[in-house]
């Protein structure tokens, strides 16, 4: 039996990518995304409010982990931040910016999407 490869994380994704209705990211909530590109993978999430959407790389920058411990897993009960399941960093969605736990004064890294006649595009 062979050992388990790890696979390169890169953390940026072409334009143009179509990864689905926006519907797949129900109003107030959020979704995982992992893209294959080359022999590398994307890790990133998408938040939903309304007929808008914004995308963050699925890494804390206060320990480089993904933020969600339980899938899609990325906001506050209320849905007002994004929050950190490790150490309890909270982010504003729109701005990614850290604005309490262990890394206030640093932000997510923005993912660029957006919706096109209904669809989450990489833009």
């Amino acid at each position: 039996m062979s050992e388990p490869t790890a696979h390169t994380r890169v953390f940026k994704t072409p334009a143009g990518v179509k990864l689905g209705p926006l519907e797949l990211v129900a109003d107030g909530k959020a979704r995982n995304f992992v893209l294959q590109i080359g022999e590398a993978y994307f890790h990133g999430f998408v938040v939903r409010r309304g007929e808008e959407a914004r995308g963050y790389v699925d890494r804390c920058p206060h320990a480089g982990l993904p933020l969600a411990q339980q899938l899609d897993a990325y906001l506050t009960p209320d849905g007002d931040l994004i929050a950190c399941s490790w150490h309890g960093a909270l982010f504003d969605i729109d701005s990614g910016a850290c604005v309490g736990g262990p890394c206030v004064g640093a932000a997510l890294i923005p993912w660029p999407v957006t919706v096109v006649d209904g669809w989450l595009r990489t833009a």
